[in-house]
């Protein structure tokens, strides 16, 4: 037991526990020893104060230099001064910022690296506080727009004594940014199925041009649009880099790389409402649109405090069921009924919606308002009319415009049967969401006829749970159309006929003098309906275009009629179009067959039948009737804007084009002769006109398009009214094409008042584009001749 309570209990050390007979000694020693460690505590407490001081000051140092780091690394010019107490071998190396240099310095030294010295953009209301300087290279094998940008540079004025005293301004480098144009892939993806070519995927493309976005761009900083284009088919695709330029960092941060099949820039405008514009990119293609919409977001990077971030719809914004089925119709293109929607549900929520759930809405409504435009606009063919309706959700209406004609049932099915999906995406999100609307049934059903064959859409029509005795044979009415005899295509056979001329009505026909397009019939004239003489100003004949008058177009002396027929290609395709203008601009389109042929002292004219159209009672303001086969061309319409919103993307080029378009003006004696107006006065008359971009000459150059009203002349003109003359016929408006260069190339401001440029057309088989113009008896196609360097 005591050897096991030993090992539970320790041993007592004689340090803990003295002996008894020491215990005066041990009670003096205490003590001396309290007494020493006094004068030891006494004696250390001095140097630990000098150690926190040393601590403190070793400390302080440490982050000055890291402060001085940080500068040297992001703004080596705000260091500079440390050189003036650094002995000469201990001298900062400030690189580019070493010493500032005047502009003509600048411009030397880049011309040393064979590179170019761009136009300066201002970067401060002191335009000669800072600037950003594009910097240029020459392309090697460059035949055209040889300069390609390879670097940004932002330069700030030196405020050093030893340079402010001098009588020009010298500048240091802030900043750099070196550029290179976006691949080749990304620029032509929104044309592509998915499929690229291997060796284009990594080829860059130059950009050539720097624009600073002006006016109600997002604050503090400069935003700059970099771009380029890209000649595809008769257009131009637009692309570039959006860069910012942060005067709280000086740096320069690359936003966004974008790309535009249309050739449109982006721009910044209002679209959520929130007081801070964003920025959109157009990618629509033909009907289809297309719009990127980005905002600016804060990060929490010290260099890159914000950021732009695009509004998509691939995540709801709102967990509820009614709010997600809106946006999946929205994604499969059904804009204006998705909208609608919206609306619906945001009235319900007593008109408020969280930021991100509002910022698709307004998304959706863009895109909405675009759609709505194009299903207003007067179509003059049918297959265009009813893809606009569709597009925009329009069921009912294109639906009466399939129903119009055979011809008009023919040229749709014929749509249907080379969509891409796009409208049947649409139709089967329609079905998703209400499975039992009559109207969506029907497209649906017509698009598996053409695609799939009738009988898989008589199938899946029949298995329709829901669907009505009525409602089935309403649809399958439809569907016996596409198999009518009129609407067999028989193309194939033949080219499809392109024709355009000038029409008018005629009451007394000569069998004799016409060559009859069907020999067993004979030329009578149905209930309600009138001749009509149309006068041929342009043809395909299956290989190329002929142009009135017709030199070397003869007729064979055997079998004449079935020559024409199948020169013209109206053994398949015998109906043509009659397009009226209205009083009110309207367009009226009738749809009348053509009976017989003629020509006659190079002059061929077509003798056709068809309901009555509108008389224009020979009103000078309203435009010819037109006649047109439904194959003939294809209408171009380039969103207009203003010439100020052109003045934004290209000022310089704006600055000569006014001047070229006064001193035109002036020559055919619209505005007085004389000296030419200031830039800023003309921009003051001039910068609300509407201008359209498109290339015309096939060079992948945009030409400037401008169509001036009557009443815009007469304000160039409120001081001298007298120029205005009293001819009637100058109240309509007129056109002047402006090519690359700033030349007028076309112009309706001539003695001859009765020329007017009606529309720009595509022809069929055709790279470049026409001008289709109304002269006094007529009208005539023209297209540009590089040989001749005019539209002839």
């Amino acid at each position: 037991m005591a050897n096991r309570s030993r090992k539970l209990t320790p041993k007592a050390s004689k340090q803990n526990k003295p002996h008894a007979g020491a215990m005066k000694r041990v009670v003096k020693k205490p003590q001396k020893k309290l007494k020493r460690g006094n004068w030891l505590s006494s004696t250390v407490a001095i140097p630990t104060v000098a150690s926190y001081a040393i601590l403190l000051s070793s400390a302080s140092l440490i982050m000055a230099f890291a402060w001085i780091s940080v500068l040297f690394i992001f703004n080596p010019d705000q260091v500079s001064w440390l050189n003036k107490i650094l002995p000469a071998w201990a001298q900062i190396p400030l690189g580019n910022h070493e010493r500032p240099q005047t502009l003509e310095q600048i411009q030397l030294d880049l011309s040393k690296k064979n590179q170019i010295f761009g136009e300066t953009l201002p970067l401060h209301q002191d335009v000669k506080k800072s600037f950003l300087l594009p910097v240029f290279q020459q392309r090697a094998n460059c035949q055209s727009d040889c300069e390609e940008l390879v670097e940004l540079r932002v330069y700030e004025r030196s405020e050093e004594l030893e340079f402010k005293s001098q009588s020009e301004n010298y500048y240091y480098l802030a900043t750099q940014l070196p550029i290179t144009g976006p691949d080749e892939s990304f620029v032509i993806s929104p044309l592509l199925d998915g499929t690229l070519e291997p060796q284009d995927i990594n080829i860059p493309l130059p950009l050539n041009k720097v624009q600073r976005f002006e006016g109600g761009t997002p604050s503090p900083g400069v935003w700059f649009d970099l771009r380029g284009q890209r000649q595809q088919g008769t257009g131009a695709i637009a692309y570039g880099h959006v860069v910012y330029y942060n005067p709280e960092r000086t740096n320069l941060l690359q936003m966004l790389s974008w790309t535009s099949p249309n050739g449109q820039f982006p721009k910044w405008q209002q679209v959520t409402g929130d007081g801070t514009k964003e920025l959109v990119v157009d990618q629509t293609i033909g009907l289809e649109p297309h719009l990127q919409v980005y905002q600016v977001k804060p990060l929490k990077l010290f260099l890159k405090p914000i950021q732009l971030e695009e509004i998509t719809l691939k995540s709801p914004a709102i967990k509820d069921s009614a709010y997600q089925n809106a946006l999946s119709i929205a994604r499969s293109g059904l804009w204006t009924p998705a909208f609608e929607w919206l609306k619906s549900i945001k009235k319900q929520r007593k008109g408020v919606l969280p930021e991100a759930a509002q910022a698709q809405m307004d998304l959706i409504r863009l895109h909405s308002q675009l759609t709505k435009i194009q299903a207003q606009k007067n179509w003059a063919s049918p297959s265009q009319e009813a893809l606009a309706d569709l597009i925009d959700g329009r069921w009912e209406k294109a639906l009466q415009v399939f129903e119009a004609s055979p011809h008009n049932a023919q040229e749709i099915a014929t749509l249907l049967k080379a969509d891409e999906k796009r409208l049947w995406n649409r139709t089967a999100a329609a079905l998703r969401v209400n499975p039992n609307r009559r109207e969506v049934q029907a497209w649906f059903a017509l698009i598996l006829a053409v695609q799939r064959g009738e009988g898989h859409a008589n199938s899946w029509l029949k298995a329709q749970p829901k669907i009505t005795k009525d409602n089935l044979a309403y649809i399958q009415s439809l569907l016996a159309r596409l198999n009518a005899e009129g609407t067999k295509s028989q193309i194939s056979s033949t080219h499809p006929s392109q024709i355009v001329g000038t029409v008018q009505p005629i009451t007394q026909v000569t069998n004799t003098d016409w060559l009859q397009t069907n020999s067993s019939a004979d030329l009578k004239l149905t209930d309600n309906q009138v001749w009509y003489q149309v006068e041929v100003s342009a043809f395909n004949d299956g290989k190329r275009w002929l142009n009135f008058p017709f030199e070397n177009f003869n007729l064979p002396k055997t079998e004449a009629a079935k020559f024409l027929r199948k020169t013209l290609g109206i053994t398949s395709d015998p109906e043509i179009q009659i397009v009226v203008w209205l009083p009110n601009g309207e367009q009226q389109i009738t749809i009348a067959a053509i009976k017989a042929v003629q020509l006659r002292g190079k002059v061929l004219r077509l003798l056709a039948a068809g309901p009555k159209i509108p008389d224009n009672q020979n009103n000078v303001l309203q435009p010819k009737p037109l006649a047109l086969t439904n194959a003939a061309l294809e209408w171009v319409q380039p969103s207009p804007i203003t010439l100020r919103e052109l003045y934004q993307q290209n000022p310089q080029g704006v600055k000569v084009m006014l001047s070229s378009l006064w001193q035109s003006l002036q020559q055919s004696g619209e505005v007085p002769a004389g000296a030419i107006p200031s830039f800023e006065q003309m921009q003051e008359k001039l910068g609300d006109w509407p201008v359209q971009v498109i290339d015309l000459t096939n060079n992948a150059q945009p030409e400037i398009i401008l169509t001036i009203s009557p009443e815009a002349i007469t304000s160039l003109n409120e001081s001298t009214p007298a120029i205005q003359g009293e001819n009637t016929e100058q109240r309509r408006d007129r056109t002047i094409i402006l090519s690359d260069g700033n030349k007028v190339i076309y112009t309706d401001f001539t003695g001859n008042y009765l020329q007017r440029l009606s529309a720009i057309a595509k022809l069929s088989g055709v790279q470049s584009l026409a001008l289709l113009v109304e002269n006094a008896h007529n009208y005539s196609l023209k297209r540009w001749s590089e040989k001749n360097q005019r539209f002839e």
